[in-house]
């Protein structure tokens, strides 16, 4: 067989006819004039048309020229090989399905976070090790030398990270076995991996939360309202980053959480059970209230700096209405809020491990144990997908059974007691 043919551009005519009134369209030049087909504009521009070993034919679009031409080049590599007789059995690289993997979830407008974290380990990680190879050819051994080159890579010093870069390999292996290559069942099955140490969240109490408060209040003002949002509402901390004040109903002490931000950018948040209209303590709204009155506008600047802002074209930033910004008044960054926190919990004399989000275990174990919410309640509260997540993730036992008060067993035994009482008189 012969060298498969160019990219065929289905957007248009391969044989136009001037001479019957047709028009160019923009696509092309005044040299090379472009004619539109009927399916200009819709779906992917370029197809790769080839047969396998047995003559039946197979046609794959793509949205550029030079990923169709490196897609057939990779056919008429594997026909070579004599391995074409599947058109699954083609050589295409791991990277060519790791890019279109993450392509993917962005067209399909998947968790943005989630997406930049598989980019990350494919870019740094995954990619380096296997990013060469033909992805007909990976075997169960690659996944086990995997997990053995990231465990001595230097840059990473966390056997969780090793795990959760494995879980982002595991997810494009199944990728592409969704994509029809050819591997084996077992490729990422029964992988010996690394123990990993979970982490013991800090159990805060009333007394801590309320200090880490204060402490916040000395090294950040404008963050202290944060504490509370996450404390006494639950709020994931790009939750409350980006809490608007229109989504504040006052008179009916409720929350409306829609977005997050991320990297002071408004996304979508964790789950669909995340977006509420919440029902919190008139206590926060009070907090609130005071903050919003205190932190309407952003930090006053002298004459000298306001005149160096306006040389190097000083942009004012943009009216959001966010319950809480920077000094510049612009959306809070994780790194900056980050420096903060480490600052106030050292001046709270909190443990160093002490994280923001230990306030939202706060939040859901305090719920849990008032007694004053059924165990649903208390999900829906803490607005978590799962009713296992709430009580097994968040809802500390230490804290949640302290006033409880045992009887059970005195009652249960209460006849042993009666009898024993009984032998001992003479």
């Amino acid at each position: 067989m012969g060298r498969p043919n160019e990219p065929f551009d289905r957007w248009h005519k391969t044989y136009p006819k001037p001479d019957r009134g047709e028009i160019p369209c923009r696509c092309g030049t005044t040299r090379r004039p472009l004619y539109p087909s009927s399916d200009h504009g819709r779906g992917l521009q370029w197809q790769a048309r080839y047969a396998d070993s047995n003559g039946k034919q197979y046609r794959r679009s793509f949205a550029a020229w030079q990923e169709c031409r490196d897609h057939l080049d990779n056919f008429h590599a594997a026909i070579q090989l004599g391995t074409s007789g599947n058109p699954g059995a083609v050589s295409l690289p791991v990277e060519f399905y790791a890019r279109q993997l993450i392509e993917r979830r962005r067209k399909r407008n998947k968790n943005a976070n989630t997406t930049n974290t598989y980019e990350s380990h494919l870019r740094n990680h995954i990619l380096p090790f296997a990013g060469h190879r033909p992805a007909s050819a990976l075997r169960r051994r690659d996944s086990t030398a995997l997990v053995d080159w990231l465990l001595v890579k230097p840059s990473l010093s966390s056997t969780c990270t090793v795990v959760q870069i494995f879980k982002t390999w595991r997810i494009l292996v199944h990728y592409m076995l969704d994509e029809d290559v050819p591997l084996p069942s077992n490729v990422v099955a029964r992988i010996d991996l690394p123990d990993v140490t979970q982490r013991v969240a800090v159990v805060l109490s009333p007394r801590q939360v309320a200090a880490i408060a204060a402490a916040m209040r000395k090294v950040a003002p404008r963050y202290e309202i944060l504490i509370w949002l996450a404390a006494c509402a639950g709020l994931r901390q790009g939750e409350a980053f980006g809490l608007r004040r229109s989504q504040v109903m006052q008179s009916q002490d409720r929350l409306c959480i829609k977005e997050q931000r991320q990297r002071g950018k408004a996304v979508g948040l964790k789950t669909k059970a995340s977006y509420a209209t919440l029902p919190v303590d008139h206590f926060l709204i009070e907090q609130l209230t005071q903050h919003s009155s205190q932190f309407v506008e952003p930090e006053l600047v002298s004459p000298y700096t306001e005149q160096r802002r306006r040389a190097r074209g000083y942009a004012e930033p943009p009216g959001e209405g966010l319950i809480v910004t920077n000094r510049f008044g612009r959306p809070v960054l994780r790194s900056d809020f980050h420096d903060k926190w480490k600052r106030a919990v050292r001046l709270a004399g909190l443990p160093r491990t002490t994280r923001f989000h230990d306030l939202k275990h706060f939040y859901t174990t305090t719920l849990g144990s008032s007694g004053n919410h059924d165990p649903k309640t208390v999900q829906a509260l803490s607005r978590h997908a799962e009713f296992s997540e709430t009580w097994d993730t968040y809802a500390h036992p230490p804290l949640a059974v302290e006033h409880v008060t045992v009887t059970a067993f005195s009652s249960a035994f209460a006849h042993i007691a009666h009898h024993s009482s009984c032998r001992e008189q003479p």
